[in-house]
């Protein structure tokens, strides 16, 4: 069983590309974030046609996840984070699927840090941390993954010098992310790949792509139940390089049934 994961940084403007890869790769659940769109501007028929169905929590013109499942449909389990009633971005999804817990994410990005936004970005991962406690006590086989806007460690990044002020490779980012760790969930790219130098995102600017300027900031965490299941896991690259691109690239996870 594959499940994977896609920034997809527009689900309008990249829908050719999504359906590509959909249909190339075949992922038998797949999460997506930066949807970008309104609940009733989702394109769930075009999916359809395909064989995969969908949940989605959308917002206008920003953030938005949805998690779409080959030939049945995900059943929602919880949408959004509790913790602050007055939080109103739409962020997080969470269903079961094919006997496993997914939790799609978008965490906030953070910048400009230090200030407001990079405080709402560590009460989030606080309120996450809380959330994947939760599903922990369940001892259910999950999987928590998209986008952290996080580096977890200098082998993440093409250059730390680079990225030293920005808020996904601030020590209190990273402590946060470490902590999700530390209760024992599994960093699924990091464990396959302890050397680093595995990307996930390069910017549209300063032609990062050709110079393979990237990072790692789209993570699987699983847990134990999940992660002995783990049989391979890795990113999609090439379709970082395809036309009207997004700015990331699919990571996914298989794992035996």
């Amino acid at each position: 069983m594959k499940i994977a994961t896609f920034n997809i940084n527009g689900i309008k403007a990249r829908l050719p590309r999504l359906l590509e890869w959909l249909e190339e790769s075949r992922p038998a659940v797949a999460c997506l974030q930066e949807i970008k769109t309104q609940d009733d501007g989702f394109p769930a028929a075009d999916f359809e046609k395909i064989g995969y169905h969908a949940i989605w929590h959308g917002q206008k013109s920003f953030n938005g996840v949805a998690i779409l499942a080959d030939g049945t449909k995900p059943i929602e389990i919880q949408r959004g984070l509790a913790g602050e009633d007055e939080d109103d971005h739409s962020r997080y999804l969470e269903a079961e699927v094919f006997d496993t817990r997914v939790a799609c994410i978008y965490l906030p990005n953070g910048n400009p840090q230090p200030g407001p936004k990079f405080d709402y970005k560590l009460r989030w991962m606080e309120r996450l941390r809380a959330r994947m406690r939760e599903i922990a006590a369940e001892e259910v086989p999950a999987i928590v993954l998209g986008d952290y806007n996080v580096i977890p460690t200098d082998r993440d990044v093409w250059s730390p010098a680079a990225m030293a002020d920005d808020a996904l490779m601030q020590p209190a980012s990273r402590d946060a992310y470490a902590r999700l760790l530390g209760d024992g969930w599994t960093d699924a790219l990091a464990t396959h790949n302890p050397q680093g130098g595995v990307w996930t995102f390069w910017d549209y600017q300063a032609g990062a792509w050709q110079r393979d300027h990237g990072f790692r900031i789209d993570h699987a965490l699983l847990s134990p139940e999940l992660a002995d299941r783990l049989t391979a896991c890795g990113v999609d690259k090439a379709y970082r390089g395809r036309e009207k691109a997004s700015d990331h690239t699919p990571v996914w996870c298989e794992f035996r049934t």
